[in-house]
């Protein structure tokens, strides 16, 4: 059988953690073939190892049956093997095609770099693959999907035959996870063979022909994805029976939490990205935000949470003006939030994961007293967390938290927030990396959350999220909210005409 890749009894040991144990796994030429598991399952490491970046401990690699040792990712290049990582590699003040070029610039006679003929090619595989994007637009000014395309383009510039693609669709929108699977298809139809790391089933489902999964780094099962459920791999995962339904118990809101009151915010190109909008959020409730990436719920949270000033409008928390509080006062007020990007606003990469677990309350009883830090009671707060949330690392609480897997930088924050048990939560994609077994945990804590009367704020741009965990949904479109709905008077074909700009009556 032709075989693009063979990885055979691969081994990789970090301090105090084997990321992968005796793994094989053989992936058919020209097919899509999924890695499946849960966060630390060990997934991105065997990746890494392929692309050069990790060297394993023991085991051997075959690249289109030959034997090979990759010891940088120069090598993978060379040998037709690109990457496109969860944390995109784009210099953010590039233009595109230079973003594409950078490490194999075509020089001319002079010396020079010609970028006319880099981007007449870009231009080009654009066409070719459906992955179309403006060579000369800065990376900065662009959206995180378009941002992708240009990481797929760098493989393809560079002849890559062999796509690893390390959890794709964790930021982008439904619409954009929709293009990058017909990508996909495109790329297979013309011979790429292509390795998919994700947690989200039914992606795999939609695209991939085997499943390998990963537990604990080894490997638990190969499958053929036609034949199995969605049920069945998400044992195969967690070594358990997963419940995809919320139990949610009817509850009567209580007295309003936060108001939002006729705010307009700026986004950072000076446009009004919130334009007069008004909401409630009751205690016992979660209000959940749908909307498509873009149409000011980013703006909105940061108005909310301190991270910038409205224009006009106020904010009302508990009753009190809290317009013009900073970040911290807002904190210690009552209220908690887990960011979007949680590499800028939710984590300290290079603190360990212990001090990110007590970076909003370092200076309060019990993790300090007079200025000293109370190392004791911060680490027994650490242990606890991080056993409660199954937040996994090489070196437990001591673990830098920059050599963490995204999930488990995911499960930190939200570890941390939710066990504040704040008046108010916002959450802002509170599963994005997450695997379903941690998924399931994370929304019935949310739920917990509600159930003890406080007031939940939830941005999703997954709608199963959103119409399963809220008791209300608000749509934002273009700055503004095009309706409000109970959940459970409501469903996707609805939320998917206002998400548009239309009304429900037409």
């Amino acid at each position: 059988m032709d075989y693009a890749i063979e990885m055979l009894h691969i081994t990789k040991k970090f301090p105090g953690i084997i990321a992968n144990d005796d793994v094989t796994i053989q992936v058919k030429k020209g097919s899509i073939h999924a890695l499946l598991g849960e966060n630390g399952a060990g997934k991105s490491t065997l990746m890494s190892i392929l692309f050069g970046m990790y060297q394993p401990n023991e085991g051997e690699i075959f690249v289109n049956g030959e034997k090979v040792i990759i010891d940088d990712p120069n090598v993978a290049n060379r040998l037709g093997i690109g990457m496109v990582h969860q944390h995109f590699k784009l210099v953010d003040i590039f233009t595109v095609t230079e973003n594409i070029v950078l490490g194999c610039e075509d020089k001319t006679k002079y010396g020079t770099i010609s970028y006319r003929n880099a981007s007449k090619k870009i231009k080009e595989l654009g066409d070719s693959y459906g992955l179309h994007v403006d060579p000369d637009a800065k990376i900065e000014d662009i959206s995180v999907g378009m941002q992708q395309r240009v990481e797929i383009l760098k493989m393809l510039y560079r002849d890559a035959d062999i796509l690893i693609f390390d959890e794709p669709t964790a930021v982008l929108t439904p619409q954009e996870i929709d293009e990058l699977m017909l990508i996909m298809e495109n790329l297979r139809k013309e011979g790429k063979t292509i390795i998919l790391i994700t947690h989200k089933l039914k992606e795999i489902k939609h695209v991939a022909d085997v499943c390998t999964v990963l537990r604990k780094g080894r490997v638990v099962a190969t499958v053929d994805v036609k034949a199995t459920s969605e049920h069945e791999m998400a044992k195969l995962m967690v070594g358990r029976d997963v419940d995809f339904k919320v139990d949610k118990k009817e509850l009567t809101p209580g007295k309003t939490v936060l108001k939002v009151d006729h705010l307009s915010v700026k986004n950072n190109r000076g446009l009004m990205a919130v334009k007069d909008l008004s909401l409630e959020v009751k205690e016992g409730e979660i209000l959940g935000i749908a909307g498509i990436d873009g149409n000011g719920q980013t703006e909105l949270v940061y108005a909310l949470s301190g991270l910038s000033k409205p224009e006009s409008g106020s904010i009302y928390f508990n009753d009190q003006d809290v317009t013009h509080y900073s970040v911290k006062k807002r904190y210690d007020n009552g209220m908690a939030y887990v960011p979007e990007d949680r590499h800028k606003h939710g984590l300290i990469l290079d603190f360990k994961l212990k001090e990110n677990y007590i970076v909003h309350d370092y200076n309060h009883e019990p993790f300090a007293h007079r200025g000293i830090l109370n190392q004791t009671e911060i680490d027994k707060y650490a242990v606890r967390l991080t056993e409660e949330f199954d937040v996994r690392s090489g070196q437990g609480i001591e673990t830098l938290t920059r050599s963490m897997s995204g999930g488990n930088q995911q499960k930190a924050i939200i570890a941390r927030e939710i066990d504040r048990s704040s008046n108010l939560l916002i959450v802002v994609q509170p599963t994005r990396g997450l695997d379903v077994g941690a998924i399931e945990y994370i929304h019935r804590r949310i739920v917990d959350e509600r159930n003890k009367g406080r007031a939940v704020l939830l941005v999703s741009f997954e709608l199963d999220e959103i119409l399963s965990l809220s008791d209300r949904i608000a749509v934002m479109f273009s700055g503004e909210i095009t309706g409000i709905k109970n959940a459970k008077d409501t469903n996707e074909h609805e939320l998917g005409i206002l998400m548009a700009g239309g009304h429900v009556e037409d």
